[in-house]
């Protein structure tokens, strides 16, 4: 699985100006050139789409329109991990190291690490 998500983020990776991009030949060169609100915006859009057809197939049974909106969600937000210098291993190493524990936990494991460093700053 991982290696399709690696062999997907390279091409992303090639297609940023940086490296030789050209957004005239290239829809992800397009989206960098764009920047980061382009980026984000797509993602907004397509998780919308998605949410539209998870609630469509609650409705039809053809589950078909979330695999594709959904691969479509996945992608964008390869290129914004890209944009991000993020890879999406590091996506994956994140959800291992959660594996196991309660969400709930998690969440407010988060919380303390986040207040610890608001108070280190404030001294």
């Amino acid at each position: 699985m991982s290696e399709t998500l690696n062999r997907l983020a390279a091409v992303i990776e090639s297609r940023k100006l940086a490296n030789g991009g050209n957004p005239e030949k290239s829809y992800v060169a397009r989206l960098f050139a764009k920047g980061d609100d382009a980026i984000l915006k797509k993602i907004g859009e397509e998780a919308t789409e998605t949410v539209m057809a998870a609630k469509d197939a609650r409705i039809d049974g053809d589950v078909s329109k979330v695999l594709y909106e959904c691969a479509d969600l996945w992608f964008h937000t390869l290129v914004m991990l890209a944009q991000f210098g993020l890879t999406p291993q590091q996506v994956l190493d994140e959800l291992a190291r959660r594996e196991g524990l309660s969400g709930i936990e998690e969440k407010a494991a988060r919380k303390d690490v986040l207040r610890d460093a608001d108070e280190s700053h404030k001294n």
